[in-house]
């Protein structure tokens, strides 16, 4: 039987406090207004009668005599294939002037898959950009973010890895979008031709904070119902700074105890929560989750990246418009280097990095006036070619294609015996053309 109050004790912000028995953190109420007009919430905290709610939308306009009835449920989700190509909010209303979504009710924020479900990870999954292809691969139920800062082409990234790989479903979590990043991947969308197979939770700026917190929870939870289908879904999450400063504001607001730099001490354990959502399921589909998390001042010490680092199974860096060599980390790509793709790969990956560290090294002498050597020179021309080959997010070109550029940029500033490659996978790969 529903439980009815008409009497709110506080309201703060978005924070509305009852006095309430029976009820469960999680649960869905309905806040229904003396206009008429009525809106969800759903229990934050409970501390003994007194149970905290959290509105889904402004809370304007309510008044202590209206009545909150609670519904035995949590929030949840709609999941249909007709799903595709909508775009919702984050309480999983249509945002797009089509119709309601008609299927079945899914809970939100479950706990991750079981994991005698769960495979060890083995499939690359191709983006076609070589920064990624060939020095930190993309694996199928991999968790990994990219960490930028504000201004940089982070969300044109996401959609360029949503247009390369082969994904069956991309899921877009936008959180503190602003129209413009929200039109864009609207436009991405119908450009690739890539909209019939895309979903978008968005969470826009001028939003309330409160459907921020919804949109990962809606995303995850549509994509794990897709996956169990057998379907390989690609989660994409921006910005996850966002998300952790909503949890922040809505901590504050309810007086808890800040934790580092104001974030409450559960902000671990809401990111992995959200992170642990990536799987490959044992004779069915996938999550992949790619994020970005901004860093304030390009601080990775903040709290969010900070966290998140021990969270996700590497990183890309993504600074100056191009992907970072020795920032970015995949702790996964040694599951398909050379397994499943061609046996020079490692180590014409290695060769290209290490060479390409060396000639920062050149780029310091030549700055500061000193004498270059022939070995010098080498390496900087090799560090320009490098960077335009490889490093520009405007390369796109299949994982082998960059294989053989990478021999051939190699081939055009080496000799054979200054590349430090064993002579067998030379003798191979070696352009036939180069001296």
């Amino acid at each position: 039987m529903k439980k009815v109050y008409d009497r709110i004790l506080d309201m703060r912000g978005n924070l509305i406090t009852v006095m309430a028995e029976g009820v469960s953190l999680g649960e869905l109420a309905r806040v229904q207004k003396k206009s008429g007009r009525s809106l969800y919430a759903s229990v934050l905290r409970i501390d003994g009668n007194l149970v905290t709610l959290q509105a889904f939308e402004n809370s304007r306009g309510i008044s202590t005599g209206d009545r909150v009835t609670f519904l035995k449920k949590e929030m949840q989700a709609t999941f249909s294939k007709d799903l595709l190509g909508r775009r919702l909010n984050g309480a999983g209303e249509p945002i797009d002037h089509g119709p309601v979504v008609l299927g079945a009710p899914i809970d939100i924020a479950g706990p991750s898959f079981n994991p005698m479900r769960r495979i060890i990870p083995r499939d690359l999954v191709r983006t076609n950009i070589p920064m990624i292809d060939v020095f930190n691969c993309l694996v199928k139920s991999q968790k990994i973010p990219i960490f930028s800062v504000a201004g940089e082409p982070y969300n044109a990234l996401l959609m360029r890895i949503a247009n390369q790989t082969d994904a069956d479903v991309v899921i877009v979590a936008g959180m503190g979008l602003r129209f413009d990043d929200y039109q864009a991947f609207i436009d991405n969308a119908e450009s690739s031709g890539s909209l019939e197979k895309t979903i978008m939770f968005i969470h826009k700026a001028t939003d309330p904070q409160v459907e921020c917190l919804l949109v990962p929870d809606m995303a995850l939870a549509v994509a794990e119902k897709f996956a169990v289908e057998n379907k390989n879904v690609l989660v994409l999450l921006t910005d996850m700074t966002a998300y952790a400063d909503a949890i922040k504001e809505i901590a504050i607001t309810m007086d808890q105890v800040p934790s580092n730099r104001g974030y409450p001490g559960s902000l671990y354990s809401d990111l992995a929560a959200r992170y642990e959502k990536a799987v490959d399921i044992d004779g069915s589909g996938a999550i992949t989750i790619i994020s970005v998390t901004t860093m304030p001042g390009g601080d990775v010490t903040h709290p969010v990246p900070d966290n998140t680092g021990y969270i996700t199974e590497g990183q890309f860096y993504l600074h100056d418009g191009m992907i970072d060599p020795f920032g970015s980390l995949s702790r996964l790509k040694q599951q398909v280097i050379g397994k499943v793709t061609r046996a020079d790969h490692g180590d014409i990956a290695n060769a290209q990095i290490r060479l390409y560290a060396e000639s920062k090294k050149a780029r310091e002498h030549q700055s500061m006036g000193f004498k270059l050597s022939k070995w010098h020179e080498k390496l900087l021309h090799y560090s320009h070619l490098f960077e335009n080959r490889m490093m520009r997010l405007q390369v796109n070109i299949p994982l082998e294609e960059a294989l053989d550029l990478g021999w051939k940029t190699l081939a055009e500033c080496f000799e054979k015996h200054e590349v430090g490659i064993k002579q067998s996978l030379i003798d191979q790969y070696w352009p036939k053309e180069a001296k």
